[in-house]
């Protein structure tokens, strides 16, 4: 076939999907987001030849965030514990295999046993061979005393077979040469993968590209190494974008990243403007602001930005309208499509946000729940305090109703009329108690 006949041909097939997810990687992290911690020239480069997302927000933590993004569903609908997913939710993976997808993922699971034998959680949850893959190489979809290590010498379950080979290795390298042998294999049919990043999620470990990974302790846990561990991740995006381009599906693959939650509360990180400590598991910006880029060639606009608010829950609703793979009926959809802002038109952006943050039981810290709606500038919780994100980052200082501006005052009205509406379809009820009966917070 001709070469432009070709070219032709990928860009009417339905197209591609990969969706990439750092794990605890804040927007902070990334160069072209204004960080100045770390080098990543990959990422940034897959921005300015994409779309960069400056208003992408995830769930503080990775299993609220997880369950929304694989359901297009908020969390009260259908989270039920930290680790976990009901074994009779559809996922995105079910979705695209109905709609003649073939399917893969690499990286981490955790969404089946995530609590030990003493708990009446061990053994629940979902197994990966249900959730929608045709394929898979995952870390943590065993029991949990069997999870082992996600960095060197990994321990990996590959189509329900334990890696063997994978001593002296290193997990983010054999999880994407099983991606890249997927799109291979199946480069003549549509298809969908999902790669949940085990970077950059403690333990903080050396890379292959640490000075001391040949003669060092490689399980040694030391947050001096989360810089390298950024830095390989962006190592890893750019092998993904070499594979696209050099494999010709750069023109028919809709590439996604995102951040599943902020970064670690251990780690500081500077940009041009300030320093951040890392906000992993707090509903503030620094636990919920998360990197966002889209790339598809020949459709997107090479270096755009776009300030509209995205949710985890919007990415099922992009993926149906790239593909027109229909969603299951009675299933009940919370996001809305960015692919229109993805090809740079104005689309059907959001006025607010909403959270609804609960992540126990399982949760081994004891957050608080709450519920949250946020503009750009402004956050309403549900106990009424109401902050100026824009001028107080930490959300130190709540603006007392009595001092506030007729723009706050505003701003606040709006917020608060979607924590109603949201009531409204479900009212704000927490898990207080653990499995064990233990108070949760």
């Amino acid at each position: 076939m001709p070469l432009a006949a070709a070219a032709q041909t990928r860009r009417t097939r339905q197209p591609n999907i990969l969706l990439v997810m750092a794990d605890d990687f804040g927007y902070e992290c990334l160069g072209c987001n204004g960080g100045t911690s770390y080098k990543t020239p990959n990422l940034d480069r897959l921005a300015g030849s994409g779309v960069r997302f400056t208003h992408a927000y995830a769930q503080p933590l990775c299993t609220p965030t997880r369950v929304q993004l694989m359901t297009g569903q908020l969390n009260f609908r259908n989270y039920r514990g930290f680790g976990v997913i009901d074994p009779e939710e559809k996922t995105f993976g079910h979705m695209m295999q109905r709609a003649g997808y073939r399917t893969a993922i690499a990286g981490k699971w955790q969404f089946y046993s995530y609590e030990s034998k003493e708990s009446p959680r061990y053994k629940a949850g979902m197994k990966p061979e249900a959730g929608g893959f045709h394929e898979y190489l995952l870390w943590h979809d065993l029991l949990t005393e069997d999870k082992g290590s996600r960095y060197a010498d990994p321990i990996l379950n590959e189509n329900g077979k334990l890696r063997r080979d994978a001593k002296g290795k290193y997990g983010p390298d054999l999880e994407l040469d099983f991606l890249t042998g997927f799109m291979d294999r199946n480069r003549q049919s549509p298809f969908f993968v999902y790669y949940p990043m085990t970077l950059t999620h403690g333990p903080f470990n050396a890379t292959p590209k640490s000075a001391d990974w040949a003669a060092g302790d490689r399980l040694k846990d030391d947050p001096k190494y989360y810089a390298d561990m950024v830095e390989y991740m962006d190592y890893s995006m750019g092998r993904i974008l070499k594979y696209l381009d050099s494999s010709g599906l750069a023109e028919n693959t809709l590439l996604l990243f995102y951040g599943d939650n902020g970064t670690p509360q251990e780690i500081v990180s500077k940009t041009r403007t300030r320093t951040i400590r890392g906000g992993k598991g707090k509903t503030t910006d620094a636990g919920m602001h998360v990197p966002m880029l889209a790339r598809w060639a020949g459709v997107t606009a090479e270096g755009k930005t776009c300030a509209d608010l995205i949710d985890s829950t919007d990415f099922l609703p992009t993926m149906m309208e790239a593909t027109g793979a229909k969603w299951f009926d009675k299933r009940p959809l919370d996001g809305r499509s960015f692919l229109p802002q993805v090809r740079g038109q104005r689309g059907n952006p959001r006025d607010w946000a909403f959270a609804h943050y609960d992540p126990h039981p399982g949760c081994k810290v004891n957050y608080t729940p709450t519920r949250l709606a946020w503009d750009h500038r402004h956050k309403l919780y549900l106990d009424g305090k109401f902050y100026d994100i824009e001028n107080d980052y930490l959300e130190q200082s709540p603006i007392p109703t009595e001092r506030a501006t007729e723009d706050q005052r505003a701003a606040r009205r709006k917020l608060q009329a979607g924590l109603d509406r949201m009531a409204g379809v479900k009212p704000p009820v927490f898990n207080k108690f653990e499995t064990d009966g233990r108070k949760a917070y």
